[in-house]
């Protein structure tokens, strides 16, 4: 099978293309042949080394020694169950799922194997692959934190970084949980994070939205920016700063940070459950929940799509494709036998067709 190489640290030209033996599906384990996949932020980090502050001397030991000890990336899959081990009753081959296997990485490949109990779910049948492919990595960890925020109906949220990845999950996610929610981005931009459910906007680049007069219950920072020697004026009584983006003195000190006035900090890794997967799975099938999608990249760019990650600019999340049906939500749309017989230059047109929910 074809994967997508990280041999050292380094810019996207360091990602390079090799064969693979084609993994088997063990006892308990499913094999997906990906239709789509995605460049995150997370592969970013991993393939460039770049660390947040504190972390620089761990970075060996935690990802690898000249280079990642993982060098197949990839945190988000959606794609069609190929085979499945024995004992497997969840899953069938021909089924259309979408996976995180998160940490594990190894979704910059033709094919994926994960436990068929572990966070691995049936794909939404209003999103194409691609839109599921974008889904988990933005939403698990926007989940997370709102989860350990405790959001509560009526509160006032301010997520600073609102048309990413995570941050455009977090608008959605804190509307659904009956939040009051500000957005900070750009103006070019605000009418993405309306669209998504913002009740309010700031443009960051007009105005210090840490400098006004209004109190947030919750301050949910996707930038880094916002430390919470910045956010404490801006806090209400018991509210709470969610950094998502943490130098490790942050980290340490988020146990300490605010207690003299009743504020909390929340930071450090967000969780991988399998049943948050679930949940981003069900809200997404009842309209709860869009996937914001930049750009999409034939899975031979690879290298244009970390550049557009790398800008750190994108809105929402950049997405490979390996198979032109990738942008539809039924994989039985275009037959094989019919696809076979397409000129390769033709086949990107084939990603226009709409699909049967549109």
């Amino acid at each position: 099978m074809k994967v997508a190489f990280v041999a050292r640290y380094g810019p996207p030209e360091v990602v390079e293309f090799r064969e693979a033996p084609t993994p088997s599906a063990a006892a308990g384990e499913v094999r997906i042949r990906v239709l789509a996949t995605a460049v995150t932020a997370g592969d970013w980090r991993i393939r460039s080394g770049v660390m947040p502050r504190g972390f620089g001397a761990l970075r060996g030991i935690g990802l690898g020694f000249g280079g990642p000890r993982k060098g197949v990336l990839g945190t988000d899959a959606a794609g069609v169950v190929d085979a499945v081990g024995a004992g497997v009753k969840r899953f069938n081959a021909g089924d259309p799922v979408f996976a995180f296997p998160g940490s594990a990485l190894g979704c910059h490949a033709e094919f994926l194997v994960i436990r068929a109990d572990g966070r691995v779910a049936p794909k939404p049948a209003n999103l194409s692959f691609e839109e599921a492919a974008a889904l988990p990595f933005g939403g698990m960890t926007a989940l997370d934190f709102l989860r350990r925020g405790e959001v509560q109906t009526g509160e006032r949220v301010l997520v600073n970084g609102a048309s990413g990845n995570v941050g455009s999950a977090a608008v959605q996610l804190a509307k659904h949980l009956g939040a009051h929610v500000t957005a900070v981005a750009s103006a070019p931009n605000a009418s993405l994070v309306q669209s998504l459910g913002a009740d309010e906007v700031i443009d960051y680049t007009t105005c210090d939205f840490a400098a006004g007069g209004a109190r947030f219950d919750i301050v949910l920072d996707c930038v880094g920016n916002a430390p919470y020697s910045r956010m404490k004026r801006i806090l209400a009584p018991r509210g709470r700063l969610l950094a998502v983006l943490a130098d490790l003195p942050a980290i340490l000190g988020s146990a300490f940070a605010g207690r003299t006035k009743s504020h909390r900090v929340v930071a450090g890794p967000a969780s991988e459950k399998a049943e948050d997967l679930m949940t981003l799975a069900e809200l997404a099938a009842h309209g709860k929940l869009r996937p914001v999608i930049d750009q999409r990249f034939p899975f031979e760019q690879i290298v244009d799509a970390y550049r557009v990650v790398d800008s750190g600019r994108k809105k929402g999340s950049v997405i490979l494709w390996l198979d032109p049906r990738a942008a539809l939500n039924t994989w039985e749309h275009l037959p094989e036998r019919i696809l076979d017989r397409i000129p390769a230059p033709v086949l990107p047109f084939i990603r226009a067709i709409p699909s049967r929910t549109e």
